[in-house]
């Protein structure tokens, strides 16, 4: 999907773009009874107290109740349409059951309005049709992958995000995620054909700091270098320093810090991490 251009006629559109979807999604407001209205905390916890001194309140979002299960078998669905999620980087496809049912679902990439998309045992491995791994061919990219069988997709979620399906051994399906890590899940589980849509998505130049105050309610923050001693470890000094720990504004190491919990259930299931460190499966 292509990138649209602005011309500068003012120093924030200098260089910003957006995503040129006109053609690609449809028109129109999104399906009512999917929709869920989430409380916003503007950075504040439940007695009010700033919280996030980053976050603020942004423009009005509903959520869209995407249907990461795919568990209504063998009835097919009818692609009305495909939709922007003002909460997520994909979008996100309307679907139409044989039995009135509506339900969202994230949008691969080329899938069309007016097609037709199954979940099931077995069914064809097609672009947005939803099957157990065990049942798909080799080196089939995918998308929205269970961890356990029946919780829901919970791996490759992005846009432009696709894993692939590498071997099967044992009862265990062997997937590369886009990060490259390598990891095991059961046959069972489930996964949808395709790779996530909106692949400009990584592309879009924000252009200044206004357009992620109110798309994100994101504000700017300031250098912990620039800070005083007081206000973060970083902070303090005549002039510029390189000789402070990169860290955050609690002490958290910033740069080669441990991220995952070395007692997460699912570590047992990684062969390679993203490094290309190897780790022997239990």
């Amino acid at each position: 999907m292509p990138l649209r251009f602005y011309r500068p006629l003012t120093p924030g559109r200098r260089g910003a773009s957006v995503i040129d979807f006109r053609k690609e999604l449809t028109k129109g407001y999104p399906e009512k009874s999917l929709l869920e209205r989430i409380p916003r905390t503007g950075g504040r916890n439940a007695h009010g107290r700033i919280t996030n001194r980053a976050m603020q309140s942004s423009y009005t979002k509903l959520y869209r109740k995407i249907d990461y299960r795919r568990d209504k078998d063998n009835v097919p669905a009818k692609v009305a349409g495909i939709e922007y999620d003002p909460i997520r980087s994909a979008f996100i496809a309307l679907l139409h059951y044989q039995d009135g049912e509506k339900r969202y679902i994230l949008a691969p990439q080329g899938l069309k309005a007016g097609q037709t998309v199954l979940s099931g045992d077995k069914v064809e491995p097609d672009t947005g049709n939803a099957m157990p791994l065990k049942n798909m061919p080799l080196a089939t990219p995918v998308h929205c992958v269970e961890l356990q069988p029946g919780s829901g997709g919970k791996m490759v979620r992005a846009a432009g995000g696709e894993a692939r399906l590498v071997a099967r051994e044992g009862g265990k399906a062997i997937i590369v995620l886009p990060s490259g890590e390598m990891r095991t899940v059961s046959e069972d589980c489930r996964a949808t054909v395709g790779q996530v849509g909106n692949l400009d998505h990584q592309n879009v130049s924000v252009g200044k700091a206004g357009r992620n105050r109110h798309m994100f309610g994101k504000r700017p923050q300031g250098r912990g270098s620039a800070m005083n001693p007081v206000d973060h470890p970083m902070g303090g000094g005549s002039g510029r320093s390189k000789g402070h720990i990169p860290q955050s504004r609690t002490g958290v190491l910033s740069k080669g810090g441990k991220t995952r919990k070395p007692k997460a259930r699912t570590n047992r299931q990684i062969i390679r991490r993203r490094k290309g460190a190897a780790v022997q499966v239990v």
